[in-house]
């Protein structure tokens, strides 16, 4: 298997992996989150600390924590009201649960602004933590990534050998060549699937067949969006391997294109050109499209039209274009060589010949090379003229017309 086909199912493992984190996280129930001003389950009614205590403890606390600007504390009959500013809201949440869990408060009104305050340590510590977090899961679950990768590199091994034995039992049967490609295709697929599956439980030990299908009800809309045309490609590539009238080694013409098939894949199909220049087409191009299958047939019919003068006789130029046909080596004896005549063309009585020939365009264009020169050589020995076009000038002026004809008879004046 080539590397750009590993690499890209060492992505989709990862994709795999991040929608399964995230299907698990979605199983895993919130934690609960205290509500600022939820009442107290109790509310005191003897011994109350005095309102002014309150708020002066607060105060002290806060201020003391440099994390306010403005800072108004005010408390009456047990709630407290919070009013400043707070550099985070991380903060200004801090503030709230501190003053909540303050004895002999029944609710807090936080109505403290957040004006956050561009902190270069902080944020330099934050981003080295997260990255010596990210670099010790990294060493934890190294020796995982490698088993996975070497049961993809195992996959491989695999695939090749499933392709081989494959090629072994059809490779004598009498079976189209494109239906054993799909085989063979569709094996090696069958192969790389379950191994991609291993090499994900190898990885994610967590990973059940539950979360599994729960990872794909979560992506199935995603990826279908985002990978569309492959799937498109995909089982058109399998219907024209299943059963498509062309084959590998066919001339074929479609979308502007002629060419030989040189190959048929499961995305794309590889077509060389009469030019030598090799065109990778889309499968979903060749099955949404008219294909005009050039060597579907073993032989086929070339016309050309051959014009001879009106002084000529018909049916001789007839049996002598039929005769120089049927003298080309390239025309198949089996059909018959049909000539008609066709027309009266402006200079000449015009001859539809046809013959029959092999399919491909290499051996039409032969052919008709043959065939142009042998009734050339015919027609000039025959004494058959093959003549150029007539021009008839008429001229409405007397005088020009005398002038003209005084020149052609060489009767010029002096």
């Amino acid at each position: 298997m080539k590397s750009p086909i590993l690499f890209r199912l060492l992505v989709l493992l990862l994709l795999f992996a991040s929608v399964s984190s995230l299907a698990y996280s979605q199983d895993t129930p919130p934690a609960e989150v205290e509500i600022a001003n939820e009442p107290a389950a109790t509310v005191a009614v003897d011994d109350v600390a005095d309102d002014s205590a309150i708020a002066g403890r607060l105060r002290r606390i806060f201020e003391s924590s440099g994390w306010y600007g403005d800072l108004n504390v005010s408390s009456d009959n047990g709630i407290v009201t919070l009013e400043g500013i707070a550099t985070s809201a991380d903060h200004r949440e801090w503030a709230g649960n501190t003053a909540r869990k303050t004895k002999d408060v029944i609710a807090v009104i936080n109505k403290l602004d957040v004006d956050a305050i561009v902190d270069l340590t902080s944020s330099k510590e934050v981003v080295t933590q997260s990255l010596d977090t990210l670099w010790q899961d990294f060493l934890v679950r190294s020796p995982l990534l490698f088993a996975a990768l070497v049961a993809l590199m195992l996959t491989a091994v695999l695939a090749r050998l499933a392709s081989w034995l494959l090629f072994k039992i059809l490779g004598n049967r009498g079976m189209r060549s494109s239906l054993k490609d799909l085989i063979y295709q569709l094996g090696s697929l069958t192969v790389w699937i379950a191994g991609f599956l291993t090499a994900t439980i190898v990885a994610f030990p967590g990973m059940t067949p539950a979360k599994a299908l729960t990872v794909l009800g979560l992506g199935s809309v995603a990826i279908g969006f985002a990978f569309k045309d492959i799937f498109e490609n995909f089982f058109a590539g399998v219907l024209i391997l299943w059963g498509y009238p062309f084959d590998r080694g066919d001339f074929i013409t479609c979308d502007g294109i002629t060419g030989k098939v040189e190959q048929i894949t499961i995305r794309n199909t590889l077509i060389r050109q009469l030019d030598g220049e090799l065109t990778v087409m889309p499968n979903a191009t060749l099955f949404k499209n008219n294909v005009d299958v050039l060597t579907s047939q073993p032989q086929r019919r070339v016309r050309l039209i051959c014009g001879v003068a009106y002084d000529e006789d018909v049916d001789q130029s007839r049996d002598v274009i039929r005769q120089a046909v049927q003298s080309c080596d390239s025309i198949e004896g089996i059909r018959t060589v049909e000539v008609f005549a066709q027309e009266f063309a402006s200079s000449s009585v015009n001859f539809e010949v046809a013959w029959w020939t092999g399919s491909k365009p290499t051996e039409i264009r032969r052919s008709r090379d043959q065939v142009v020169g042998a009734i050339k050589r015919a027609l000039d020995e025959a004494g058959i003229e093959i003549p150029f076009p007539y021009r008839t000038l008429t001229f409405k002026d007397s005088a020009v017309e005398s002038a003209m004809k005084n020149l052609v008879d060489g009767d010029v004046p002096a």
